[in-house]
């Protein structure tokens, strides 16, 4: 059931990736962040990269380091909207709600522990 929730949250979050939409999970952001790419010949192309940021005060209290990403003010961020994401997986809103929040925690107390996690999304 765990991974019927976070599956529907996978896709939740994908749709809003193509729409252009950052989504602000509690514990960092998915975005796509324009960048660019070294070809042939010292030229540069622009791509665009999906990316999970995670969030400041979290990389501080756990003394994390990452590249600095910024996300781009003309995209949108946005929370989950676990209503939708409860329809589509047929589970009630405050379960997904509760479901997402308990794996977030988890996640944070493996940052605590300093244990690896490996997130995987479709």
């Amino acid at each position: 059931e765990i991974c019927k929730v976070w599956s529907g949250m996978s896709r939740y979050i994908y749709r809003q990736l193509l729409q252009k939409t950052a989504v602000e999970i509690g514990v960092g952001t998915f975005a796509v962040v324009p960048m660019h790419a070294s070809v042939e010949e010292g030229k540069v192309l622009p791509v665009e990269r999906p990316m999970f940021i995670l969030n400041k005060p979290l990389k501080m209290f756990y003394n994390l380091e990452s590249d600095e990403t910024k996300i781009p003010d003309e995209i949108p961020v946005v929370q989950p909207d676990f209503e939708e994401i409860a329809a589509e997986t047929h589970f009630r809103h405050e379960i997904v709600e509760q479901c997402v929040q308990e794996t977030l925690l988890c996640f944070a107390g493996a940052l605590r522990d300093n244990k690896e996690v490996e997130f995987s999304f479709r």
